[in-house]
């Protein structure tokens, strides 16, 4: 059995972060949930330091506080997937964006590891005294909704955003708590019980 877990960026894995980033390049794929490191691959290391801001920032009209999180699967040590959790929301995220982006890297799509990948954002919600979470996708990225929705996602929006997506897009709620306990299986596949 496969096992997973969630891991804190840090230099260890500057040249497999790079070549994730790239990896999303080569096949021409939107890149989603990294905290921006693909602004940063000429500077990886001041990519760190941001992390470390966007853990300890206060929340604003601009921006919130948030962590970031390699999924790495354990059997082969390898960086396959990767979220980025807003904990906390303004006005601009609870319209587009929620509190979690995530990706899954484009050669380990369709073997169902972005729902441990949202499994685990979920369990630092909760940490974070997170109890429901709002996210969105392209309407025309059903991998990534039916995900929120194989952990209990609702949808309760449907429309055309002009302004960022530039395309239809479905809003989610996911009750945290109801998830995490009706999913409670996927422990099974999770290395660390704790996430830092």
């Amino acid at each position: 059995m496969e096992r997973f877990f969630f891991e804190a960026p840090g230099i260890a894995r500057k040249s497999e972060a790079i070549d994730y980033i790239g990896e999303f390049r080569k096949f021409g794929s939107e890149i989603n949930g990294t905290g921006g490191l693909h602004r940063y691959l000429d500077n990886y290391e001041g990519w760190l330091e941001k992390l470390k801001e966007d853990y300890s920032r206060k929340p604003s009209a601009e921006k919130v506080p948030a962590r970031t999180f390699f999924l790495i699967r354990a059997d082969d040590n390898r960086l396959i997937g990767m979220s980025n959790i807003r904990l906390a929301l303004n006005e601009k995220l609870r319209h587009y964006g929620g509190h979690i982006g995530y990706s899954i890297r484009p050669t380990e799509r369709g073997k169902g590891y972005n729902k441990i990948n949202l499994y685990l954002a979920l369990k630092v919600c909760a940490q974070h005294g997170i109890e429901s979470v709002f996210m969105d996708a392209d309407l025309n990225n059903p991998a990534s909704w039916r995900t929120m929705e194989a952990l209990g996602g609702k949808r309760i929006r449907e429309y055309y955003d002009d302004i960022n997506a530039h395309c239809m897009v479905v809003d989610y709620c996911i009750d945290v708590g109801k998830a995490l306990e009706e999913h409670s299986g996927l422990e099974s596949v999770i290395l660390c019980q704790t996430i830092k």
